[in-house]
């Protein structure tokens, strides 16, 4: 049973590096689009909708057979759409449009103190302590990567549409980790189409300018058809993304997917290094260590809850053993259909 669960935390870990890796692969190829006069709407549209044309065929294989769960899952699905993809990204970009893209990524961040709160709220028990200690190092960590010491107060309506982005953050480690009878791809593919339309409608109703740009575009100090951008922004940066982030999610639990979500940072400007040259500075460099030290206490921190609650249920039921309650559904590791 115990070396059970070690498989499915590592292949977790995996998936969802992975994850981390394909999304902060989305700033070079994206920036490369908005420089040549797309518009932040129509990047994130083009991208949203082709990873869901793309994963369509995979999610009707996978769902052969089964379309009575699909009708079963359909709400939560197309719920994972609507707030972890639609929201998450027009938050961030109506943020974005207000206020130094790095205060917009911090304000968006929240988002784990809001999983940490939400399973606070459903088991009543507070986190672990080492789980508040990875907390502040992951916060404290992300501000030095993203360096926005120094930058002048945010608009509040720029704040606002963080906290949004922030919620729908949050909502895609909430509900990406809930045990589900649909396989990883069908419950992504669902998951975009749905993002996709309310994308769709945000841009029609003109909360979202749609504005073609260009038909190349340069990566790396090379020209490139635009094309090339949005396939790998399509492919890499959310197709296989989500994909994999939600394979993540199931086997890490809410949690510690969340933390461990903050990598994506690392790789971003990592990325950001390769591609166009942002060589990161020392400070960025010692705030990537401190993030990494936050996942790692969050991670002792699980481990030392899952201890204790393992404790308490072989003595439940004993003289002197007591119940503890239990953890919600989403911070199961259950395999994947």
């Amino acid at each position: 049973m115990v070396e059970a669960m070690r498989r499915h935390v590592g292949l977790g870990l995996i998936a969802m590096l992975a994850s981390c890796a394909a999304f902060g692969t989305s700033g070079p190829f994206a920036k490369s689009l908005m420089t040549a006069g797309w518009s932040p709407g129509a990047v994130v549209l083009i991208r949203i909708a082709g990873a869901a044309l793309v994963l369509a065929p995979f999610g009707l294989w996978s769902m052969r057979g089964r379309w009575g769960t699909l009708r079963s899952e359909l709400p939560l699905a197309a719920f994972y759409g609507t707030l972890a993809v639609a929201a998450a990204q027009l938050g961030y970009f109506q943020a974005v449009s207000r206020m130094p893209v790095g205060v917009a990524l911090l304000i968006e961040y929240l988002g784990i103190i809001i999983v940490v709160l939400w399973v606070w709220a459903l088991t009543r028990r507070a986190p672990h302590r080492l789980t508040g200690v990875g907390i502040v190092l992951a916060l404290a960590g992300l501000a030095l990567v993203l360096d926005v010491t120094g930058q002048s107060t945010p608009s509040l309506v720029g704040v606002l549409w963080g906290l949004l982005a922030a919620v729908g953050l949050a909502g895609h480690y909430v509900l990406a980790g809930r045990p589900t009878a649909l396989p990883a791809v069908a419950f992504a593919g669902v998951g975009l189409t749905s993002g996709a339309v309310v994308l769709a409608l945000a841009g029609l109703i003109g909360v979202l300018p749609m504005e073609a740009g260009a038909s190349t575009v340069v990566i790396a100090e090379a020209s490139a058809p635009a094309w090339v951008a949005f396939a790998e922004l399509v492919l890499v940066a959310a197709a296989l993304a989500y994909v994999l982030g939600i394979l993540g999610a199931r086997h890490l639990g809410s949690t510690l997917a969340s933390f461990v979500g903050l990598t994506e940072v690392i790789f971003a400007v990592a990325f950001a290094w390769v591609l166009l040259g942002e060589l990161p500075g020392l400070i960025q460099l010692v705030g990537g260590l401190v993030l990494l030290s936050g996942v790692v206490a969050v991670r002792l921190g699980e481990r030392d809850e899952a201890r204790a609650a393992s404790h308490a249920t072989t003595h439940a039921g004993t003289p002197g053993g007591h119940d503890e309650p239990a953890r919600p559904d989403f911070e199961v590791h259950s395999p994947v259909a």
